[in-house]
C-alpha cells in the first residue's frame, strides 16, 4: 500500500501541484546522493564542470547563481578534497580555469549511480501509465530548460 502525501489542490498541471512535485523530486535526489559528502552547491558545480568543461571562476559563479567570494570558497574546498584543480587558460595566459579531476569525475559518477538506483526503485512502484507519463513529461521539461540555457 502506498503512503499518501498531502498534495496541493488543483488540476494535475496546476502550478502548485507541479512545483510541489519538483520540490519533492529535488529533496529526494539530494537525500539519495551521498558519495563524496558534497553539499548541493558543490554537487551542482562539479556536475556543471564535468558536463560543460573548465570554467573561469567568475563564469562558474554566474552560472551557479552565487557570488564570486562564495564560489571561491567552494572551489577552495573542492580543490582541497581533490575534486577540482585550477589550470592555466590556454587562450589567456593570465587567466585561470577550474576543471574536474579524475577523482571528481568518479565522485560524480558514484553520486549519479546512487540517484539512478533510487529513481529506479521509485519507478518500480509506479503504474505503467505513470511510467509512460513521466517518460514523456520529464524529458520535455528538461528540453525546455535546456533551450532557455539555464
Amino acid at each position: 500500500m502506498h503512503k499518501r502525501v498531502m498534495e496541493p489542490e488543483g488540476a494535475p498541471t496546476s502550478p502548485e501541484r507541479l512545483i510541489g512535485a519538483v520540490e519533492q523530486i529535488v529533496r529526494y535526489v539530494r537525500r539519495s546522493a551521498g558519495a563524496g559528502g558534497l553539499s548541493t552547491a558543490a554537487s551542482s558545480a562539479l556536475s556543471r564542470l564535468a558536463w560543460e568543461g573548465p570554467h573561469r571562476l567568475t563564469d562558474l559563479a554566474r552560472a551557479e547563481s552565487v557570488s564570486q567570494p562564495n564560489m571561491t570558497q567552494l572551489v577552495n574546498r573542492m580543490e582541497r578534497d581533490g575534486l577540482v584543480r585550477r589550470v592555466s587558460d590556454h587562450t589567456d595566459g593570465r587567466g585561470v580555469l577550474v576543471e574536474v579531476t579524475d577523482h571528481g569525475r568518479e565522485v560524480r559518477r558514484q553520486r549519479r549511480a546512487e540517484v539512478a538506483e533510487a529513481f529506479m526503485e521509485l519507478v518500480g512502484e509506479m503504474t505503467e501509465a505513470e511510467r509512460e507519463a513521466a517518460g514523456i513529461a520529464l524529458p520535455a521539461l528538461a528540453r525546455v530548460i535546456q533551450e532557455k540555457n539555464i
